[in-house]
Formats: C-alpha cells, structure tokens, sequence
C-alpha cells in the first residue's frame, strides 16, 4: 500500500490502486494509478480522465501528456535523467508550455538534496506539495499518519521532514 493509499484511507475513502512495473527493475520508470473516492471499482484510470499526474522527471512528465484531459494537473520534479538521445530540459519545458493544462514544476530533488542532503526522498516532497498547493484532496494529518504506518523507523523523520519542507 501506497503513502497517498493509506492516507485516503486513513480519510474514509474507499481505495484502488494498481502499479504497472515496466523496467523499475532496472531503473527505468514505475506508472501507478490511484483512484479514491466514496465507491471506487477499478485501479485503472483511462485516458483523459486523469486528475493529477506527478512526475519524478521531467520527460516522464513529458511522456504522460497524452493520458492528461484539460482538467488533468500536472506536478513536476525538475529533473532530467541523463541519457543519449534526451530532450533538453529547455526543449522539455517548452513541449509541456504548449499544455494548457495546469502546470506546477518543483526543483523537488535540489530542494531535497540542499536542505536534507537526500534527494531520493523528492517523493514525499511533491507528495507535500500536492497536499499543500490542494492539487490532491487530502489532508496533510493523513499523509503524516500515514508515513507513521508505512516507513520503517530508521526513515521516518527524514520522511516527515521531507513532506514538511514542501509547505
């Protein structure tokens, strides 16, 4: 179970999320769908009737566009992960511009990596900001109760600081 699973659990919402793993294996990207609401009956959410997607790069963003409907938000980490062949991160910002859908791109992994010397926790950072800018309608006591239940001990404060630091 997911930290955003939990916490709309932790709210009353009734559940559904399912995680496509592609190449996680080997680095590549992980696509999770949630779905919460009073009845929920499928984890899979169709093409153009997504709400908010969040990225953790900035061409996985890129790559999602033809799932967004208008009102699909978007939350961006302002990263780009090297390879050959990429788009610039100047050329990616520009494609994503030619969007008229809602755009927030966060520098999650350098706000991160400045003022909590980790960047890998740039997860839980949107996570805060998509609580606190309301792009998720969930209240930031559940995603706090939820970090309790879910990350182990030993990673738990870094976690709460993360998801704080987004405020």
């Amino acid at each position: 179970m997911s930290l955003v699973d939990q916490a709309a659990v932790n709210e009353g919402y009734d559940v559904r999320s399912s995680e496509l793993h592609g190449l996680s294996q080997r680095g590549g990207s992980v696509e999770t769908h949630v779905r919460f609401g009073k009845k929920v009956y499928s984890p899979l959410i169709s093409n153009g009737n997504v709400d908010l997607i969040i990225s953790l790069e900035m061409l996985e963003g890129l790559r999602e566009t033809a799932k967004a409907g208008k009102q699909t938000k978007f939350l961006i980490n302002d990263f780009v992960s090297p390879f050959q062949g990429s788009l610039t991160k100047e050329e990616i910002k520009k494609q994503l511009g030619e969007l008229k859908n809602e755009m927030h791109i966060v520098s999650a992994s350098d706000i991160c990596k400045e003022k909590l010397q980790n960047e890998v926790v740039s997860t839980i950072y949107l996570l805060g900001y998509a609580v606190d800018k309301k792009l998720i309608p969930i209240k930031a006591e559940s995603v706090l109760k939820a970090i309790e239940k879910l990350v182990p001990e030993k990673y738990r404060d870094l976690n709460i600081k993360a998801f704080n630091l987004a405020k």
